[in-house]
């Protein structure tokens, strides 16, 4: 039962480290545009393009604020 048990917390860490990784706002960010493109097109919007727009923006602002943090350190 050990066995089941470790794999299950191995299986669940895993998918926690690759939806999530290193920056939880960008998994949130996908997350919300899924909703967002959800509700507009059960509204009768096409919305297709909500999803790439706020990943795009996403990762932006993820890389600004790493290359900032970067900064800070190497000064």
């Amino acid at each position: 039962m050990e066995r089941i048990w470790s794999w299950l917390y191995a299986f669940g860490r895993f998918w926690y480290g690759f939806i999530i990784g290193d920056d939880w706002t960008l998994a949130a960010t996908v997350a919300v545009g899924l909703v967002l493109t959800a509700v507009l097109n059960a509204r009768g919007f096409v919305a297709w393009w909500m999803v790439p727009v706020l990943v795009i923006v996403a990762v932006g602002v993820s890389l600004r604020r790493a290359s900032h943090a970067h900064s800070r350190v190497a000064a």
